[in-house]
């Protein structure tokens, strides 16, 4: 057994024994055969001389990606890299990690800017795909050196502080149910979704007291929670 159709399935899988016993099984993510041939006596090879003679074993960025999710599974942020990455896919799914070059970065960059994409968003892809590989080269060892490559660049960013005139007249735009809330967020600089997500546990009224667990922050990092205080 090499290639396999599964059902509902219209793409060829490959599926073989590897020298070791191991069972090998991946999409070709095609229905061309030959294609699908090719793809399979490569990897077949590949396989071999890893086993056989102690090549370094090849990886695509797929590999890299489900790595890369499995090991941030705790991020806030990771919905927002499976977004970035399921945009990817297209570009990068099937490339070996060795070819991807500055070349193949630049064709990102620029099918991200004719979505009208700001610089910013831009970066967040960049940043995103210079992490993965960085972590492939560093920590996993799986290529010797990642492509470097620099991130857009941005404008420089004012940030803006409301006076107390300016909050007053906020809060009082602002329905009751939402005028607590923003009353809170001013005095604490919390988020949204601190706020909301408060327990009475987080909170002591005595003390006008109140505090974050880490696993409740954004980057969920450290082992310390934050407290925060109002009047």
């Amino acid at each position: 057994m090499s290639l396999i159709k599964r059902k509902k399935s219209s793409v060829w899988w490959i599926d073989f024994v590897a020298p070791n016993g191991e069972r090998v099984r991946r999409s070709t993510e095609t229905n061309d055969r030959k294609s699908a041939q090719e793809l399979h006596d490569k990897l077949k090879s590949e396989v071999w001389r890893v086993q056989r003679l102690g090549d370094r074993p090849k990886h695509i960025w797929q590999d890299a990606v489900v790595r890369w999710l499995r090991e941030q599974s705790h991020k806030a942020s990771i919905n927002d890299d499976k977004k970035i990455l399921r945009w990817l896919h297209p570009y990068l799914a099937d490339r070996e990690l060795e070819s991807i070059n500055r070349a193949l970065i630049e064709k990102v960059i620029e099918a991200k800017q004719a979505e009208g994409c700001s610089n910013g968003t831009v970066n967040r892809v960049l940043a995103l795909m210079r992490a993965i590989l960085r972590r492939c080269e560093r920590d996993w060892e799986w290529i010797d050196r990642a492509p470097a490559f620099r991130l857009l660049k941005e404008p420089t960013r004012r940030i803006r502080y409301l006076t107390q005139e300016q909050a007053v007249k906020l809060l009082l735009e602002l329905p009751t149910h939402l005028r607590d809330v923003a009353a809170f967020a001013l005095a604490t600089g919390l988020r949204r979704a601190n706020i909301t997500g408060l327990t009475w546990e987080q909170v002591d009224l005595r003390r006008n007291l109140a505090w974050v667990h880490p696993d409740q922050a954004k980057a969920r990092g450290g082992s310390r929670s934050r407290s925060t205080t109002w009047r």
